[in-house]
């Protein structure tokens, strides 16, 4: 059983919900990727646009100005480099800055043009299942049965990205926990990974501090702060493991490390 990758959160904004404004400044989250790095991440995702429920999009310029230096620094320094953006002329901007692969939580839903910038780079892509902008995402959360629609939606994103040109091997899917989702959607997506996997793509998962960890086992009102979501988020992600999902996207790398050599540990999987 070969592990997922961890790719380790570079949040570069002011009002992400798990910690928005601890790397604004370029030095600082460059210091930070480098330090997920060195505890384990194999690669960094650098964003600078909050997709918390009910955030506001910063303007084009502002989102340029906070990715491009630290995807710069970051990838002159070695490390492998994704994008987090739903924007074409920020993925284009932060290939150019040595960034090598675009994670668009929207899909190539938000920016028409992403597609084309994706395919004429020639880098992968992660496409995310997605129903809308954070300021009104969770009115979407309406499914018959929501592993069977995220694939039918996720699959007509690969069916409009290979047209587009993007070969289908450089695509990778996301099925998007808490975007659009309830945490019953959540649990439900978790549980049947193996097919949003059966769709011939590879797979990540970002379980990280996300809502549902914070109020499962917990009375209304008592849920977990974010900070206190990483346990959580490393039994999650474990889980994840092992099931054929080829990257786990998280915050703190070090937790869902130690989980991996658990699992590791346990000859690869549970019993």
């Amino acid at each position: 059983m070969n592990l997922p990758l961890i790719m380790g959160v570079v949040n570069v904004t002011p009002d992400s919900f798990s910690d928005g404004g601890r790397w604004l400044e370029a030095d600082a989250a460059v210091d930070h990727g480098l330090s997920l790095r060195d505890a384990g991440a194999a690669l960094v995702d650098v964003g600078g646009e909050s997709t918390r429920p009910g955030a506001a999009r910063p303007t084009l310029e502002a989102e340029l100005a906070r990715v491009v230096p630290v995807v710069r620094g970051l990838a002159a320094a070695g490390l492998t480099v994704s994008v987090d953006t739903m924007r074409a002329a920020v993925a284009e901007a932060a290939l150019a800055a040595g960034a090598t692969l675009v994670n668009d939580v929207s899909g190539g839903l938000a920016d028409p043009a992403m597609a084309e910038v994706v395919a004429a780079a020639g880098v992968e892509m992660i496409a995310m299942h997605w129903r809308g902008h954070s300021a009104d995402m969770q009115s979407r959360a309406h499914y018959d049965d929501v592993v069977v629609d995220v694939c039918r939606e996720l699959a007509a994103r690969v069916d409009a990205l290979t047209a587009a040109g993007i070969p289908p091997e450089r695509i990778l899917l996301d099925p998007g926990l808490g975007f659009a989702k309830t945490p019953e959607h959540n649990w439900a997506l978790l549980r049947r990974l193996e097919e949003i996997a059966a769709l011939g793509h590879r797979v990540v998962v970002g379980t990280s501090r996300k809502r549902f960890l914070g109020v499962v086992g917990r009375l209304p009102g008592h849920e977990r702060a974010v900070q206190d979501r990483d346990v959580a988020t490393a039994v999650t992600s474990a889980y994840a493991a092992s099931a054929p999902v080829w990257a786990v996207r998280v915050h703190d790398v070090v937790a869902t490390r130690d989980a991996f050599d658990v699992v590791a540990a346990m000859g690869g999987g549970f019993a």
